[in-house]
């Protein structure tokens, strides 16, 4: 049997560079194979011709594929390739929650909510914000007590929700720590919120939460926040 498949092998014409496919033993011949014989002589080298051409054909086949998926997605205008934001409570829905209005409220849209534990919303910062002909004229930039503010403003809609307890109309600064401004946020921007529930006082209705701030993924600001639920005038 092995004497056979050795003589099988000499028999079988050698690859060249012509060769468009390299000629292999079958798989059953190498269970055949003697231990004494070298597995060299049932693969082709590595650096023969044939070997060589199929890596190049292999390799501009992957080029071309790559190159074809990058032509697709150029063929895509990038108007269409942005997604939207998701709605889980729109303008509306914040105005019913939050005492603000114009030109203090700061939320435009809240894009996730899970109940009394955290929400996430978004602030479209335009050149025609009230407070960019002030601050500054030569170059708008968001005051960093309004990024501050905005968060606060996302704490407030955890607060308010009645899995919190809230059913109470207002809420308050009750103190600010550890509050970093990383980078500055401009017209054009769109400041995305996350407050984050830490710690509840119900009897004395004061909340404690994280916040974070984040403008195309980096961090622009963050900070620790104490606010205290009321009602009227209390």
């Amino acid at each position: 049997m092995e004497a056979s498949a050795m003589a099988g092998f000499l028999l079988s014409p050698v690859p060249t560079q012509r060769s468009k496919i390299p000629h292999f033993l079958p798989l059953s011949s190498l269970s055949r194979r003697s231990k004494n014989m070298p597995l060299s002589l049932f693969m082709p080298n590595a650096t023969s011709p044939s070997v060589i051409g199929l890596r190049r054909r292999t390799s501009f086949a992957i080029r071309c594929s790559a190159d074809g998926a990058l032509k697709v997605e150029e063929q895509i205008a990038i108007e269409k390739r942005i997604p939207a934001f998701p709605t889980v409570m729109d303008i509306n829905k914040i105005r019913e929650i939050l005492p603000h209005r114009f030109p203090f409220l700061l939320v435009d849209r809240v894009i996730e909510y899970q109940p009394g534990v955290t929400a996430v919303a978004i602030k479209n910062v335009t050149i025609n914000d009230n407070f960019f002909p002030g601050h500054f004229p030569e170059r708008p930039i968001m005051p960093g007590v309004l990024m501050v503010e905005a968060l606060a403003q996302v704490g407030g809609i955890v607060m308010l929700q009645p899995e919190v307890g809230g059913s109470k109309d207002n809420f308050f600064f009750a103190g600010i720590d550890k509050v970093r401004f990383r980078k500055p946020v401009t017209a054009g921007d769109t400041l995305v919120m996350r407050m984050t529930l830490t710690k509840l006082n119900k009897a004395f209705g004061l909340v404690k939460m994280e916040g974070k701030a984040y403008v195309a993924g980096e961090v622009v600001c963050e900070g620790e926040f104490l606010l205290a639920i009321g009602s009227g005038n209390k």
